[in-house]
């Protein structure tokens, strides 16, 4: 895309921003012409971060189960528990706290908002440096996480610190960079060159995680656009994904996954006949974070999204009783159905709950509520997209 075709696509997303309607897949001709309640911009930044903090916070409990356990202890959950994680008994966590993926990702936020732009890997290892609680490592955060701080401090470039992290196709960058797809909402092309960028603060540049990273950012880029619905986010996916130079490397295989696994779960109506098909496809066991790879975690969410055709609770509770990595794919699913469909879906309760347990969580690095999170994202975007009005006037683009 040239400037001058980008500067007039993302002005006329801002022109529309406050005004996107949402329409979900299976619609037939007569639904997609009738009246439908609109669902602004603003509220759907809400339902990516809310969609995204639920499911990590309901799925923290279970993380790691087999499904079966799940359904021999809770049946369905459809509720918050409290947990301890890292084996330590002596921080019994309130129900609603977020686990070390929320609090990458609110890293990632801390930087947009200090900046009210797209961030940089320079601007992200800041926030690092300045917010993470030294003590995150182990307790709130992964344990190579204090490893990671540890190079940011030091004159490493921050695009090199991940070339340092033992494990380059975890799901730690795409189940925490929902906010490169908010900012940049409704430009894929840029919300993948951002999350190629930061990316590199955890992993290295050609890694499989970071290209399984890009298709979060580009379900939530696609899904905040005016008019969105689950196939036009699903198409936007499988059109931009995978765009790798073949003459350096071979593509990553993304697109391949996907259609094995949106074939594998065609039809399932429910979590738990779609689990089933899943245990014939990801069961790894054995070796460190085997559940908590990026391709199945993505893969899934992308199937869990066309399941639950965009409802933002369904789809977290479908994240929560799959099995295996629970809170991340829970995240990943509810966040990219609430940059869809909003958070209207998800009882009032829950929210307040995951707000309270916010506020009373001694190591986090910010207490922003769900909707102080999104508002301050919302707000970033908005500068951002004056500043592009400003340099379109100044380049006499009308």
């Amino acid at each position: 895309m040239n400037r001058r075709s980008f500067l007039e696509s993302t002005l006329a997303i801002a022109a529309t921003a406050s005004v996107g309607r949402v329409a979900l897949a299976g619609e037939n001709n007569a639904a997609a012409t009738s009246p439908r309640t609109e669902m602004s911009l603003h509220e759907k930044f809400f339902g990516c971060i809310a969609g995204c903090h639920i499911g990590s916070a309901m799925g923290a409990p279970v993380e790691g189960w087999p499904w079966e356990r799940i359904e021999r202890e809770y049946g369905l959950l459809d509720r918050l528990l409290p947990y301890s994680h890292y084996g330590r008994k002596d921080w019994v966590r309130e129900p609603g706290t977020t686990e070390d993926g929320v609090e990458r990702q609110k890293l990632i936020i801390t930087a947009i908002l200090e900046k009210g732009d797209r961030i940089t890997a320079e601007d992200l290892r800041r926030a690092w440096v300045d917010h993470m609680n030294p003590n995150a490592a182990g307790l709130i955060s992964e344990p190579f996480e204090g490893a990671l701080l540890a190079m940011a401090k030091t004159h490493i470039p921050a695009s090199d610190i991940g070339k340092y992290c033992d494990y380059s196709g975890l799901v730690s960058l795409a189940r925490s960079c929902h906010p490169i797809g908010l900012i940049n909402a409704g430009d894929i092309r840029g919300a993948i060159d951002d999350v190629r960028e930061i990316g590199q603060l955890y992993n290295t540049a050609n890694s499989r995680g970071i290209l399984w990273a890009e298709v979060t950012v580009i379900a939530i880029a696609a899904a905040t656009t005016p008019g969105a619905t689950v196939d036009r986010v699903l198409g936007a996916v499988f059109d931009n994904c995978d765009k790798v130079d073949s003459r350096f490397m071979r593509p990553a295989g993304i697109r391949a996954e996907l259609e094995r696994a949106l074939k594998l779960t065609e039809g399932c109506a429910d979590v738990r006949e779609m689990r089933r098909k899943f245990d014939s496809m990801y069961s790894g066991t054995g070796m460190v974070y085997a559940q908590s790879y990026a391709n199945e975690i993505v893969t899934k969410a992308i199937c869990v999204l066309k399941m639950t055709r965009g409802n933002t609770w369904e789809a977290v509770k479908a994240g929560v009783n799959m099995g295996r990595d629970t809170d991340c794919l829970a995240a990943v699913a509810g966040g990219i159905a609430g940059a869809l469909s909003g958070a209207a879906s998800v009882p009032k309760e829950i929210i307040a709950q995951v707000d309270y347990a916010t506020s009373v969580n001694p190591h986090t690095s910010s207490k922003r509520t769900l909707r102080e999170t999104s508002d301050g994202l919302y707000e970033a975007f908005k500068k951002r997209l004056r500043r592009l009005r400003e340099y379109a006037g100044v380049m006499d683009i009308p």
